[in-house]
């Protein structure tokens, strides 16, 4: 086996949604270096243009198409487009996502209860939002994916969910971890379907990465201490470090790899340990 083959993606035809930034662009690079004709689609238009062009300007193949994932006729048009133009569709990134707001607790080592954050005092409209991007545009996604890959008799779909999946944080309003879990378990019914057809679908859950989401506030270095206290590798990754794990279930080195939902956390889903 040639380890370089089988990790290669070259001529395959890539989307990536919410790809302008985060690991969504993390993504897209990794697989535009590796040859992959890459689309991004995301709904910041300034943040579309820079990527792209400074892709372009590297050599790669990307375009770019600015859409909500929430609009599923959108949605549609800009799968069946890529897949008209490039002539095939193989990898999909159903990475699109938003930040939840607030849990119930503090991210602080006490984690002080914050009464405004009760479930109870819970208003539909955020968790709707919530529950419409990081879920419903997921099953958007896999939809759109599949009627391009089942007929061709390959394709690789990888979803973002979370640590959150695994393990709710009680810093994060728990619309995250419902759409999170709720996108995972849709990663492996979706798995058990198109397996038969050699589409393959799995999940990445990221536990904390320095990101823009959420205003980028995890680029505060007091932050950045918080959420690695409860981290057991005692820090917060950087998107690069996903790098190889997407260019891994996105190529034919994860041949025999379907419906599983794999963290990349630093330890964050297990067990606190008490010493």
């Amino acid at each position: 086996m040639n380890l370089a083959d089988t990790f290669s993606v070259a001529g395959r035809a890539a989307i990536v949604t919410g790809g302008a930034s985060g690991l969504g662009l993390a993504f897209a690079e990794v697989l535009a270096a590796h040859g992959a004709s890459v689309t991004l689609l995301d709904m910041d238009a300034a943040a579309l243009e820079r990527e792209v062009t400074r892709l372009v300007a590297e050599g790669h193949d990307v375009q770019g198409a600015q859409l909500d994932v929430t609009d599923r006729a959108a949605l549609d048009a800009a799968f069946d487009a890529v897949a008209g133009r490039q002539g095939r569709l193989d990898i999909v990134f159903a990475n699109a996502g938003i930040d939840p707001g607030p849990g119930f607790a503090t991210l602080s080592p006490a984690g002080e209860r914050v009464d405004a954050h009760r479930i109870e005092a819970a208003e539909d409209a955020p968790w709707l939002k919530v529950v419409d991007l990081s879920l419903n545009a997921v099953f958007y996604s896999i939809r759109a994916a599949a009627r391009h890959m089942r007929p061709r008799g390959t394709g690789s779909i990888v979803v973002t969910t979370s640590v959150s999946a695994l393990r709710p944080a009680p810093a994060l309003n728990a619309s995250y971890a419902a759409a999170k879990s709720g996108a995972a378990q849709l990663v492996r019914a979706a798995a058990i379907e198109l397996a038969q057809d050699n589409v393959r679908v799995n999940a990445i859950a990221p536990g904390p990465f320095v990101t823009n989401i959420g205003q980028g506030h995890i680029r505060d270095p007091e932050v950045q201490k918080r959420f690695a206290a409860g981290v057991p590798m005692g820090r917060v990754a950087l998107p690069d470090e996903v790098k190889p794990l997407a260019l891994y279930l996105a190529s034919d080195a994860s041949s025999f790899v379907t419906g599983q939902q794999i963290a990349i956390d630093g330890g964050a889903s297990l067990p606190a340990a008490r010493f």
